[in-house]
């Protein structure tokens, strides 16, 4: 019997995922919890590409049409009684949780992807899932998310993990993905399911991205706070309180921002907690450095033009175009907060803030969790041919970080603005987290 090719999609919302529990009128597994799923064939049983496959599902099951891709996984074969199903687990991000399911769904919740292992499903929903869900090596390798965003994947990585290691390995991955830890993307292998295991699974996620401090104090703080017990479920309970610790401190410090912002700002790259300090500001005209390599400003810049008055610069003319405006201020991210003040960010944020003038402050909005335990500086470097592909002999020097001196910046948290000595404060508590190891 051939295998029917079938899709399972996850649609993910901040930390939580969609479960969708089957109704009576379906033809497999009535009353059964899943993700959005469904034949790859078309109602006239025409093939589809299963990414094809998958949104159409999301259209007709939950009305979502604008979801945004963020992982498809290999697929694999399911074989159960008289069915044999070849399934293509797909995760998507959406930025709210308004869905409008149809008949084959009696009700639906939005919950931790660890209910998955903890609810009667359909067959192999958790490797469906564990074929897409957050790794190490993602949070490495991610070049267009920021720091913030990036801090929730690694604590979801050391949830999901501790969650499989409370409910059992062999069941949680259903034997089929413990190859994985080989490659250092979750655990070292044999002994992930332990206090051991998980925490190589944290040394991973700390290695991952050296140069940002909020992967490293939040991923610190749930090992600290588990250190006691030294179990996955102390391990888990700790990781799930850091996810939405971490939401409400950014939501915290962009509102503390907002409440400083004037009716003229500027700002650069991408950063989530500036986007949520903009919103809530609601400033009538916006300045954005496109932010090369990745020109993620662009996106920047067009998200914001329904709202105000927008202009778009090159990263070249940024200084200069702030330096001519007579009122305003320069809000940004950070990807570390060193313990004397000083802000590492994207390339360009020193120019622009040294260049800002007297009447035009240059606001650093970050979570406490940003504040560095050290002052290690990591400017990574990119790909040279970015800059020159030449043949000359000729060195590239292409960070995507810079430093900007404390003075010429004010740092506003989740607990209001900082100085340096309370900066330093923060820091020092983020050194006694990191001595979980």
């Amino acid at each position: 019997m051939d295998a029917t090719p079938v899709v399972t999609c996850f649609l993910r919302h901040r930390s939580d995922v969609l479960l969708l529990r089957r109704s009576d009128e379906v033809g497999s597994y009535p009353g059964r919890w899943g993700g959005v799923a469904g034949h790859v064939a078309d109602d006239e049983g025409r093939d589809r590409d299963p990414e094809a496959a998958a949104r159409a599902e999301l259209g007709e099951e939950v009305g979502v049409v604008n979801a945004t891709p963020v992982r498809a996984g290999e697929s694999f074969e399911v074989e159960d009684g008289d069915y044999r199903w070849r399934v293509h687990p797909f995760l998507f991000e959406i930025d709210d949780r308004d869905v409008e399911t149809d008949w084959e769904t009696a009700e639906y919740e939005w919950v931790p992807p660890t209910e998955i292992l903890r609810r009667e499903t359909v067959p192999a929903l958790w490797t469906s899932y564990d074929r897409v869900r957050p790794r190490a090596a993602a949070v490495r390798e991610d070049r267009e998310h920021g720091s913030s965003w990036l801090s929730v994947r690694a604590l979801e990585v050391l949830r999901d993990e501790a969650a499989a290691a409370v409910e059992g390995r062999e069941r949680a991955a259903e034997a089929t993905e413990r190859e994985r830890f080989a490659d250092g993307e979750s655990g070292d292998g044999d002994d992930a399911a332990g206090w051991d295991g998980l925490a190589a699974v944290a040394a991973a996620l700390l290695d991952a991205r050296p140069s940002m401090a909020v992967v490293e104090n939040r991923v610190n703080r749930a090992m600290h706070e588990a250190g006691d017990e030294r179990t996955p479920a102390a391990v888990e309970r700790a990781a799930a309180t850091g996810i939405e610790r971490a939401y409400y401190a950014d939501e915290r410090a962009a509102a503390a921002a907002a409440d400083r912002l004037p009716d003229r700002v500027a700002t650069l790259s991408r950063s989530g907690t500036v986007r949520r300090a903009l919103a809530a500001a609601d400033p009538d005209a916006v300045l954005v450095a496109e932010s090369r390599p990745g020109r993620e400003g662009v996106g920047v810049a067009e998200s914001l033009a329904d709202g105000c008055e927008v202009t778009l610069t090159t990263d070249a003319a940024f200084p200069a175009e702030l330096a001519r405006r007579e009122e305003g201020a320069l809000v940004v991210g950070a990807d570390r907060i060193l313990p004397d003040g000083r802000v590492v960010n994207k390339v360009g944020t020193r120019a622009a803030a040294l260049a800002a003038p007297a009447v035009c402050p240059c606001y650093v909005v970050a979570a406490s969790a940003k504040i560095a335990a050290g002052e290690r500086i990591e400017r990574e470097e990119r790909d040279p041919t970015e800059v020159y592909d030449g043949d000359a002999s000729v060195s590239v020097a292409n960070p995507t970080f810079d430093v900007t001196p404390s003075e010429a910046v004010t740092v506003v948290t989740e607990d209001g603005p900082l100085d340096d000595e309370g900066v330093d404060a923060v820091a020092a508590r983020h050194r006694e987290w990191a001595g979980w190891e």
